[in-house]
């Protein structure tokens, strides 16, 4: 699914308004139905629905959801915010139908002594601004959002959160604090943001049939990542096929202190398909594998308690480096050999990356499209330097795959997959659960896994990360969010195989 631009929003409105043909009071009457019936579907009649209307287009979606709830016999009260003396055309259209063919309870909000009573099994609806907003709200409307706030009351936003900024930072504050976030036909970047989490709350996508040949052709470097989009890279094993066929990964991980990364990052490759695995670690964790791994080939390290080097590397598809791997200075001189010798995809995370970071001269000489998958302090590592915002973050990740030829994973909800060509991919599967020690080791072994199996880079990236993470939904469900452990994402690829390959 493509990510536009508020100005490309704009477009999509204008050129199906002109080509569909439709008028714009009736595509605004389209898109506000598709609010009502997620409502419809949800509320209980017996809760008061209070919608606070803006001036603009978005207090016209307001206002025909409640001229819709009002012909199913639910009365809302609506509240007209007057921020502005003048109602854009289509919602001064709506605002008279409905005043004309209803009798819905109208007020209007002038100041604060309008605000009305919000009692906490109300359902609040934020129609107030648009994805338009360009700068804060300020005095009476930002009174209004702050006052909504402190309800306890399940609030609703059409569209956007109202105070949020679409495609920029906001000014946090003065935002409208949804529980859930309506958004049509496309998500909006910020939605994504981690930083927006608090008002964007859960956001889920109106479809509103906007003109299919726009949407088509329109270019954007954002992309949210579906099911029916990663489901078509699966490959199809065949009949005859052997282990051979499936690819020979080596997993370079582990030190004295930290086997269980390399442990988990093999059983993920394993159960992510792939032929045969070997895997280099020290020889204090040779035990520790053939007891809990026996599926994988032992490659053993000169040291008793790192990597310190390797031997040909021509019997592999894939090569992954990083999980539990330490820093040491033997370590640090074995991965930048590495880095000069490999011929094959590499996927680089941990230790690896933090060795890296701290020698970033290294990094332009990284073999073309090497995945890195950093969480988020580890990236501020490879960049060198924090950042003021998620936007910025992002800006910078794209700049850094774009320049030095990388596929970055950025990990965290919503986990932004860069490639070299400026697109991004933002990851839809996944939950706070995940926020556990030995997560990324697993991700690592799912895309060495892929890679192995000659899934391109973009494709192991981008499938290995929603595997990952729906892997980790199914676990999620099992065991619980608190409870969930790497292991149990691990424990669950089978059955998120199995979903992606169902119909």
């Amino acid at each position: 699914m493509k990510i536009l631009s508020v100005e490309q929003i704009r477009e999509a409105d204008r050129y199906t308004i002109e080509n569909e043909p439709i008028e714009s009071v009736d595509l605004m009457e389209r898109a506000a139905t598709k609010v009502f019936e997620w409502l419809y579907r949800r509320v209980s009649r017996e809760k008061v629905i209070r919608i606070f209307c803006g001036m603009g287009n978005n207090g016209g979606d307001g206002l025909v959801v409640a001229r819709l709830l009002y012909a199913q016999d639910i009365v809302p009260q609506v509240f007209m915010v007057r921020y502005s003396d003048k109602m854009s055309h289509d919602c001064e259209v709506n605002y008279y139908r409905l005043l004309n063919e209803t009798q819905v309870p109208m007020f209007d909000i002038m100041s604060e002594d309008d605000f009305p009573p919000i009692n906490d099994n109300d359902i609040i609806v934020d129609a107030i601004f648009g994805s338009g907003l360009n700068r804060p709200p300020q005095g009476m409307t930002a009174d209004l959002i702050s006052y909504l706030n402190q309800s306890h009351a399940i609030r609703i936003a059409i569209d956007i959160p109202s105070g949020l900024f679409a495609d920029q930072p906001s000014a946090l504050g003065f935002i409208f604090k949804a529980d859930y976030t309506l958004s049509f036909q496309f998500p909006k970047l910020a939605l994504l943001m981690p930083e927006n989490d608090p008002y964007v709350g859960r956001f889920e996508i109106l479809n509103i049939n906007l003109h299919p040949k726009y949407i088509d052709e329109v270019a954007t470097p954002n992309f949210l990542v579906l099911k029916d989009m990663v489901k078509p890279i699966l490959h199809v094993r065949t009949k005859f096929s052997h282990k051979g066929t499936y690819g020979h990964a080596l997993l370079i991980a582990g030190s004295a202190q930290m086997t269980g990364a390399a442990l988990l990052s093999a059983k993920s490759c394993l159960r992510s398909g792939v032929g045969l695995l070997s895997v280099h670690l020290p020889q204090k964790a040779v035990l520790p594998l053939q007891t809990t791994v026996p599926e994988a080939i032992v490659d053993a390290d000169e040291s008793d308690a790192c990597f310190s080097h390797f031997g040909d590397l021509q019997a592999y598809n894939a090569v992954g480096v990083g999980p539990g791997l330490g820093k040491s200075d033997e370590t640090a001189r074995a991965l930048k050999r590495l880095i000069q010798e490999v011929k094959v995809p590499l996927v680089m995370d941990a230790d690896a990356l933090n060795i890296l970071s701290e020698n970033p001269t290294w990094i332009p000489f990284l073999p073309a499209k090497t995945i890195l998958t950093p969480h988020p302090k580890e990236f501020e590592r490879l960049a060198g330097t924090k950042f003021s915002s998620s936007f910025e973050r992002l800006e910078k990740q794209r700049e850094m795959s774009v320049r030095n030829n990388l596929i970055i994973v950025l990990k965290g909800a919503s986990t932004s997959i860069t490639f070299p060509n400026g697109s991004c991919f933002f990851n839809t599967t996944g939950n706070p659960g995940m926020a556990t020690a030995g997560s990324g080791d697993v991700l690592t072994g799912i895309i060495l896994s892929l890679l192995a199996q000659r899934y391109s880079p973009e494709e192991a990236a981008v499938l290995g990360v929603y595997l990952h993470g729906l892997a980790g939904d199914f676990a999620a469900e099992t065991v619980g969010q608190e409870s969930l452990i790497a292991s149990d994402i691990t424990e669950n690829l089978g059955k998120a195989f199995m979903v992606m390959r169902s119909k």
